[in-house]
């Protein structure tokens, strides 16, 4: 994708958690807009999930509330998506979505999610930044708390 400097700028913070795995979940994301401090806080959660479904649902959400084509920086503790989107994606496509697993195609985990993604990171440019989880992050903090606070509704 060509770089157009003429897009606006964002960064996208994301996380995703289960009590349990597979459990209820919750996912979340803060969107920012450096150049108007602008935010936008969401989260969500399902009854019966995995921690890796919710990470990818948070950054697929992020993303899908864009209305115009942006610079993307995808800030998210998630080792999962990160590899998925740097390094499984494009093996996955040319694969018909399946991966190797003891040298047999097999389908991939969470497909639909990652047919979204993979949508939407054809309309924007995303740059993947990795931060470490629990560390005192403010933004991955946050968005673990509205995870968390998201999926309590499930633990009743």
């Amino acid at each position: 994708m060509t770089i157009n400097s003429q897009l606006p700028s964002v960064q996208l913070f994301t996380d995703g958690g289960c009590s349990g795995n597979p459990g209820p979940g919750g996912w979340a994301f803060i969107l920012r807009h450096p150049a108007s401090t602008k935010e936008l806080e969401r989260s969500g959660a399902e009854p019966n999930t995995t921690n890796n479904r919710m990470e990818l649902t948070a950054v697929v959400r992020g993303l899908e509330t864009l209305t115009k084509r942006s610079h993307v920086e995808l800030l998210t503790d998630s080792v999962y998506v990160g590899k998925g989107i740097s390094e499984w994606l494009p093996k996955w496509k040319a694969n018909g979505w399946r991966r190797k697993e003891r040298n047999k195609l097999v389908p991939i985990a969470n497909e639909q999610l990652w047919r979204e993604l993979d949508t939407l990171l054809a309309k924007h440019h995303v740059k993947y930044t990795r931060v470490a989880g629990h560390s005192g992050h403010p933004e991955n903090d946050r968005c673990d708390e509205l995870a968390v606070a998201a999926y309590q509704k499930y633990l009743r």
